[in-house]
């Protein structure tokens, strides 16, 4: 029994340092900067025509339906559909947003304002 200890013992040593096989965790990636000066999603709502306009260029759609506007504004990345209202007696602003790809699938909202911005500030 001595001997099969003996002959088991440094092995028992070498198990213990053993790897469990996985793989060591990468290094996190730096975080990505957020450009300044954007015109982001909170920055879109509570808009005005003009202001949608000026941010984003010519609109792919402008209806018109009663007091409600919807303007349609889109790019390769995406199709963002900016839904204004009235409040009380006020010209119509933005109260809603909705975004999508071009094909239809979902995206973020943030993301396609991000990319139709940088699409007009490059006049594409």
């Amino acid at each position: 029994m001595t001997r099969l200890m003996l002959l088991l013992l440094p092995g028992l040593a070498l198990a213990g340092c053993a790897s469990d096989g996985a793989a060591p965790r990468p290094a996190r990636a730096a975080p990505v900067p957020i450009p300044t000066g954007t015109f982001g999603l909170e920055g879109v709502l509570g808009q005005n025509a003009r202001a949608l306009v000026a941010h984003f260029g010519t609109p792919t759609a402008d209806l018109v339906e009663g007091s409600a506007r919807k303007m349609q504004f889109s790019s390769a990345t995406c199709v963002l559909d900016a839904y204004l209202y009235p409040k009380g007696s006020s010209e119509p602003v933005v109260t809603y947003l909705d975004a999508r790809q071009g094909d239809g699938g979902p995206v973020d909202r943030a993301s396609c304002v991000s990319a139709l911005q940088m699409r007009a500030r490059n006049g594409k």
